[in-house]
């Protein structure tokens, strides 16, 4: 498998260190609220990579944080009167509830920062017995970015553009306010009971330290990959490197992988502009996760995904999530057709499909070899559509159709996609269903302009017309 690297800006191929297990590390939620649409995309990708290198035979080791406690866990906990444990255990539940609705596996490890305070501690004074922290007046203890003369590789800042010799306490921060940040923030009154010991005074970790010590705990000094969404490129894995390197004189990662935001109809993704979306509420408006996961991987990582949840007249119809409702039928039958050709009894399981040879995968190699190459899921999902178009389940014999069978399950299952019971009609929104009545009567009455535009919007929404001698048939894409 070749992925786009953030450090070097090219394109590297995955081998792992130690010859037999791929070891990689994903930065995991905040858990304070529910997590949006926005921030389960990264989830999702990150899921269909591991997927993917399962699927080639590759055995993983997967680690995903879980960060509770920082400035908003702490501050939300105390609003809601609940102590920091109770507020983020009853939020954890709540992420792990929609991974399985959104069909994640479970990381191998998912340590959390609260679990590995003695850890935290024990790299603090690693890095101040090197000379890269110092402690404050206060008790706060802050790393030393001048002493690290690698800082700003990740993110390719010029040191000349950062303001060396303040301190920032923030977990979080922008780029015009960098200097040294916080590895131990002395305890304030705030905080309330939310406090830990340590050789510099009550107080707890900066959000930055935990994912470096976590990393350490279960990957080691150096391990194959990092990954998180793009707005942690800086400073969050920025500071991670400098913390992690400046400690052990290692390489902390082989290879950076980083994921690009989601935009709804367009624009950012905010509560004020009631774009804001939980799986909770698009369950609401009665589509699935399976659905929500398919819009999620179809654009490439290192794109921007518009999520169009609204109509042109600004209903909330969510036709994203209906031209993916009528995508994973259409695969649902196709499955189904082959299963009967094929004489299948059982569907084949996940493990029996990894490691599968470029001819056991029939038609559907090119699919599987989209996703190798980074991660390509835009292209798989076409792959995988042109193959179906391709393959005529009820010509072939039963050793060919499981021969089908067993290669477009394995691209199935590398995407993770969940797909539905078989049965009835194609459900057609109204919405599209009007698009491609005026098309047609557009060319009952030889507008060929306005019915080529309307074949593209329908085409924008996911939706193919086939003309008829008196009438038109459409289909998902």
């Amino acid at each position: 498998m070749k992925l786009h690297d953030t450090l070097t800006r090219s394109l590297a191929e995955l081998k792992p260190r130690d010859g037999r297990v791929f070891r990689f590390y994903c930065c995991g939620p905040t858990v304070y609220g529910p997590a949006h649409i926005g921030n389960f995309r990264t989830f999702v990708l990150q899921d269909v990579f591991r997927r993917t290198l399962e699927m080639s035979g590759m055995e993983t080791f997967h680690v995903r944080n879980l960060t509770d406690v920082d400035d908003k866990t702490i501050r939300d906990s105390q609003a809601s009167g609940e102590s920091l444990k109770a507020f983020t255990e009853r939020w954890t539940e709540r992420f792990h509830q929609d991974c399985a609705r959104l069909n994640l596996l479970p990381p191998h490890r998912e340590p959390s920062a609260v679990g590995h305070i003695p850890q935290q501690i024990a790299l603090i004074e690693t890095l101040m017995e090197k000379g890269h922290a110092y402690r404050a007046d206060d008790g706060s203890v802050y790393y030393r970015v001048s002493s690290f003369d690698a800082y700003g590789r990740l993110s390719h800042l010029d040191k000349r553009e950062l303001r060396l010799g303040t301190a920032v306490a923030d977990d979080e921060y922008e780029k015009d306010s960098v200097a040294d940040f916080a590895l131990w923030k002395a305890r304030k009154p705030e905080d309330g009971d939310n406090w830990w010991d340590s050789p510099w005074g009550p107080g707890r970790p900066g959000w930055h330290l935990e994912c470096s010590a976590m990393c350490r705990e279960y990957l080691g000094e150096t391990f194959d990959l990092h990954s998180g969404g793009v707005d942690l490129i800086f400073p969050h894995h920025e500071n991670e490197i400098a913390q992690s390197e400046a400690a052990t004189g290692c390489r902390m990662a082989d290879h950076w992988f980083h994921l690009t935001h989601l935009l709804v109809d367009g624009g950012k993704m905010s509560k004020s502009l009631n774009n804001f979306y939980t799986l909770d509420q698009i369950e609401a408006a009665g589509f699935s996760g399976a659905e929500v996961r398919y819009v999620l991987i179809s654009a490439h990582y290192r794109q921007p995904l518009n999520f169009v949840a609204r109509d042109k007249e600004g209903n909330e119809t969510f036709p994203a999530l209906a031209g993916a409702r009528h995508a994973l039928e259409r695969l649902a039958k196709f499955e189904a057709a082959l299963i009967q050709q094929g004489q299948v009894a059982e569907p084949t399981g996940y493990d029996e499909l990894r490691g599968l040879s470029d001819g056991e995968r029939g038609a559907f190699g090119p699919a599987f070899e989209a996703l190798l190459n980074d991660l390509n899921t835009p292209d798989a999902l076409g792959r995988l559509f042109s193959a179906i178009k391709e393959v005529k389940p009820e010509s072939l014999s039963p050793e060919e159709a499981v021969i089908q069978y067993r290669g477009f399950r394995a691209v199935i299952e590398a995407l993770g996609l969940e797909l539905p019971e078989v049965g009835g009609e194609i459900d057609i929104p109204a919405d599209v269903r009007d698009l491609a009545d005026r098309r047609f009567a557009a060319k009952q009455e030889k507008d060929w302009a306005t019915a080529d535009a309307l074949r593209d919007e329908l085409g924008e929404l996911g939706w193919v017309v086939k003309d008829g001698k008196d009438g038109y048939e459409l289909e998902p894409k």
